[in-house]
Formats: C-alpha cells, structure tokens, sequence
C-alpha cells in the first residue's frame, strides 16, 4: 500500500490554520467567530495594486514571465531597497517568487545537505523548522528571554555555531514575538561566518523607537553571503496576491533560477503588475495604518494583562501578542481549543511556535479594534470558568 514518504512525518503541522479550520467549521454553524488567530490583515490592498492587476487582466497578461520575475518588477524592487534603507541591490540579485514561503524554499534548497544545521531562534514562525527539515537539514533552536523583548543573546547563538552549521535565521520584526533586533545584534550574527536567512515580511510595521533596518544595510551580511525575505502580504495587507521575493547573494543567483525554472516556472504575470504599482504607489499607505496597529496593539497589551495574562515586554513591530497564559493552564492547544468552543475567540497556541513558546498564546491585532474589545468580552468569563475548572487536556484543533 502506498504511503507519504519519511520525510513528511518530519512536518508539524501549522497549529494557526488548524484553528482557523475549526473556527471556520463553527462559523459555517452559525457561529461568530472573533479571529485572533492568523496574521490576516483588515485593510485593503492599496487602491493602485488593484487596479494595476485590473487593467494587467484586462489587457491580456496572463502568460509566462522570466522564471526570475518581471524584469521591470525585479527593478522597482531594487529602488524600494534604495528608497527604504539607502541600499544598492542589483535587480540580478531579486528572485521573485510566489510569497515567502516558496523563497524560503528556495533558500534552504541552495544552503543544505543532509545533517547540516540551521540555528533558528525561538518562539519562531512555525514553518523556519519544517522547511529546514524538508531540505534535509536540522534546526537547532535558541530560545530568547521574553523579559528582554526575544532579543536574540549573539553569544547563545555562538555557543551553537559549529562545522555543520550552514544558516542562521533571523526575523526582525518577528513573528510571534513582535521583537526587532538591534543593529548591533544583527552585526554581530551577519560576523559569525554563516549566512544570514533574514525574513523582513514584517519590514515598517514598527512602533516607537524601534528601528526600521535591513541586514543589507551590514557589510558584515554581503560578505556573510545573507539570504532576505520579503514581499508584499503584510506591510500592503496583499496576503492573497501571494508575491514575495529574495534577495540572493551572487553565487546563489544561477542555481536559483534553475530551481524556480523547475519549482515554479513563473509567479502569475497580472499579479507582478500589482506588485509594481504597490512598490511605486503603495508607500503612501503605510504610516496611517502602523498608527492604528499601534493603537490596537496597546489596547490588546492592555486588556491582556486585565484579563490575568503576562505580557514582559510590549511588541516593538509585526502585529502580534505572544502573552503568557500558563495561570489558565500550560497545555495551550488545549487552551486555545477550550477558548475556540467556549467563547468563540480563536487563537493560536504557543507550542505552534516551539517548546519555547508553550504555555502562551498568540493573539493578532491586524483586526478591528471593535473586534478585539468583542474578544476581550467574552474572553473573561470563559477564562474565569477554566480557571476554576483546573487544567485541560491536550485536544485537537
């Protein structure tokens, strides 16, 4: 009988569409459902993208394009490094791909043989480790402190560092932490010798005095030969246009082609057009929206901890609560599972995140604001009846 092959089992599967799967099932039930589980911004895409994609249907282009992308689109994403942190990268250097996920694919696929390593620091996105993992290699995890802002300890991640250590990830700002790491930090890591696998998705959601920066901004990183993530889902709410890119270093910039050649033969043509007019027109857009995440992101933190939450450290970008709920119980699938039924609020569990983020829950404030205090509502009573009923058991979600 046919079966998935050894390598699947490798997977975990991704906790925060499990519980948007559930949460879904209940709303077709008739059920409201507060989501704050998914990363899902409410705003629209912005005005110039959806016309762009409009008029790119309208007029017909629908076919292949160069495996590499749109050479105009891998150009306008060269100016957007330019204009945003002062860089010169070469268009050469910018494979466009179907979002993220495929880059980091395409990253991992050119970095490892089987039993390298990729130190990944934790609370991670849940899928740095499953796509470590299917190109062969492991991840090797350093957990941050909470207390100071998931800041990554460079010195932890040296004691890590070894001969079979090919990547080291870093996410700045991170999900789910929200952390943004200081340049020093970044330095410190892009001097360790090992590439740097940045993901920048969460670039200019920033609050405060965070700093907005890019390891291409480090000497350090060109030499290290850094591999960087980015696109436009999250900071032009365009999660459903799927358009990300990498930024390679020279060597990688052959072998990559052939890779998406084969992988991918070429992102979808009309939404290239989309891309183009967000990186010229979209900027604009920008600001108004960061200061009303901040606002939802202070009003969460807020009723969070009134609600008998911890939260260390308030998140300095994304727009994500990583809160400690380990007084309702420490099993937090079971938790989050508990909360879904009870109170129709979904969130994602920590464990989705790594053994570093078990006993917490993750809660997203990319949501109307009306929303959240609807989720803060009927949060507080289900969490008061869990609290008397003790802990639950592990369940699906």
């Amino acid at each position: 009988m046919a079966r998935p092959p050894a390598k699947l089992e490798l997977l975990e599967p991704f906790l925060a569409m499990e519980v948007l799967e559930r949460a879904q099932e209940l709303e077709r039930e008739g059920h409201d459902i507060v989501h704050l589980e998914l990363g899902e911004p409410d705003f629209d895409p912005p005005a110039a993208a959806v016309e762009a994609a409009r008029r790119a249907l309208a007029a017909g282009r629908t076919r292949y394009t160069d495996s590499r992308g749109l050479p105009e689109l891998r150009e306008a994403i060269a100016r957007d490094y330019r204009a945003r942190f002062g860089v010169a990268v070469s268009p050469e250097r910018v494979l466009v791909t179907s979002g993220t996920s495929p880059a980091m694919l395409v990253a991992f696929s050119l970095l490892l043989e089987p039993g390298d390593e990729v130190v990944v620091p934790s609370p991670h996105y849940p899928c740095y480790p499953n796509f470590v993992r299917f190109c062969g290699g492991e991840p090797v995890f350093v957990e941050t402190d909470a207390a100071r802002g998931h800041h990554i300890d460079p010195e932890a991640v040296r004691r890590v560092v070894g001969p079979r250590t090919r990547a080291i990830v870093v996410a700045s700002p991170a999900n789910p932490t929200g952390a943004v790491q200081p340049l020093e930090t970044l330095r410190e890591l892009a001097g360790m010798g090992v590439p740097l696998v940045a993901d920048e998705i969460y670039d200019g959601l920033v609050y405060g005095a965070a700093p907005r920066q890019s390891v291409l901004q480090l000497e350090e990183a060109t030499r290290g030969d850094a591999f960087v993530l980015d696109g436009l889902s999250k900071r032009y709410a365009m999660t459903g246009f799927r358009l990300g890119w990498l930024v390679l270093p020279e060597w990688a910039q052959r072998p990559s082609r052939i890779l998406a050649q084969n992988l991918f033969i070429s992102v979808s043509s009309f939404v290239q057009d989309a891309a183009i007019a967000a990186l010229e027109q979209g900027a604009e857009t920008l600001e108004p929206v960061r200061r009303l995440y901040a606002q939802r992101r202070d009003r969460l933190v807020e009723g969070l901890r009134g609600l008998g939450f911890g939260v260390e450290h308030v998140p300095e970008g994304a727009f994500y609560v990583l809160a400690d709920a380990r007084r309702f119980g420490a099993d937090s699938r079971a938790l989050a599972s508990r909360l879904l039924e009870r109170a129709h609020v979904a969130t994602t569990p920590g464990i989705d995140f790594g053994d570093a983020g078990e006993g917490r829950l993750r809660f997203c404030y990319a949501v109307a604001e009306e929303r959240i205090e609807e989720g803060l509502r009927r949060l507080a009573p289900a969490l008061e009846q869990i609290a008397d009923e003790g802990p639950g058991r592990a369940v699906s979600v």
